[in-house]
């Protein structure tokens, strides 16, 4: 990462809280050809109204899970589509929603995200998982604290024993916002068998590359040092591991093909923009099938709002459609 890309500066970050008020800039790029839809989105609605569920109401649940990779609870919020429990044996895709530094599982389940208005059309469980500040990552310096592993091990057969979901790659999605934007992406180019949507919000997606000189803001700095360990040392393999530019560079023709689709977007006033334009321009020249968006907005909950509205959106159009439990292959 070259010094001009770096675009962290604190002042930034002051503005990039600020409501946006300038024109859309939006950007688009589909580098090679990607795999089939499942659905389509006005089908994925229609499903939602139709089969006896129309005018239910979507059902919030929270789960109380004990994590033995983290050593520690780590409680997750569960939003079931509308008729779950009157569907018989029914299954449902999933959409894993990340939230951001400094955040916890409650944030999109808080008056602020309106999460289950927005999801209310769509057949699909969204999870909401409990990330702390570790960056869905495992810990180069605390032990106990491993979040990748948590997710991928734990988390996901977790849900898939407890729900009725299409438990396949076809079946899931994943996104988040700004650490849980980094996550969501770092996941579908790690994990691409789990998952056929990554998205990502306002990604702090350079996380695994700041350096020690970088002018971040005070809050961010603690748990990049905890969980990344020593820049400065060039044996630190959990840098390498979790550096989502590292990553994609080192992608082959056979491993791009078998990415989830990409989706990115941020605000053009976000202290995060550079840093998103420089992996969507990665994504380009590696041919990796991908849609970025600039719009308008900053680093905020207002710009969130909107955007997790997208989300779903795609989300729906790549993940399998609910279907019976024999369909779904259910044991």
């Amino acid at each position: 990462m070259n010094r001009t890309t770096r675009t962290l500066l604190l002042p930034l970050l002051l503005l990039a809280l600020l409501p946006a008020q300038t024109a859309a800039a939006r950007t688009r790029a589909s580098a090679a050809p990607g795999p089939a839809r499942r659905t389509t989105v006005r089908a994925a609605v229609q499903e939602a109204k139709g089969g006896g569920e129309a005018g239910a109401a979507r059902r919030h649940e929270t789960v109380a899970f004990e994590s033995r990779l983290v050593g520690a609870p780590l409680p997750y919020n569960v939003i079931l589509p509308a008729g779950y429990g009157s569907a018989g044996e029914r299954r449902y895709p999933v959409l894993y929603l990340l939230h951001g530094l400094g955040g916890g599982a409650g944030d999109w389940v808080s008056a602020r995200a309106r999460l289950a208005e927005h999801a209310a059309p769509y057949p699909f469980i969204v999870v909401a998982p409990e990330g702390r500040d570790a960056w869905y990552t495992d810990s180069a310096t605390a032990p106990a604290e491993k979040f990748e592993s948590y997710i991928v091990r734990e988390l996901i057969p977790d849900v898939d024993r407890r729900f009725r979901t299409v438990a396949a790659r076809e079946g899931r999605a994943v996104a988040g916002l700004s650490m849980g934007g980094y996550g969501s992406l770092k996941f579908g180019l790690k994990h691409p068998e789990l998952f056929a949507f990554a998205g990502s919000m306002s990604g702090a997606l350079q996380a695994a590359s700041w350096l020690p000189d970088e002018r971040l803001p005070a809050f961010v700095r603690p748990s990049i040092a905890r969980v990344y360990g020593p820049a400065d040392a060039p044996d630190n393999e959990t840098r390498k591991a979790n550096d989502i530019f590292r990553l994609a560079r080192a992608l082959t023709p056979e491993q791009v093909r078998a990415l989830p689709f990409l989706y990115l977007d941020c605000g053009t006033e976000d202290f995060l923009l550079g840093g998103n334009r420089d992996f969507a321009a990665l994504l380009v020249e590696k041919k990796i099938t991908h849609e970025f968006r600039q719009l308008p907005g900053g680093h905020s909950w207002p710009y969130w709002d909107r955007q997790v509205q997208e989300v779903l959106r795609l989300a729906a159009a790549r993940l399998a459609p609910a279907r019976d439990a024999k369909a779904a292959g259910a044991r």
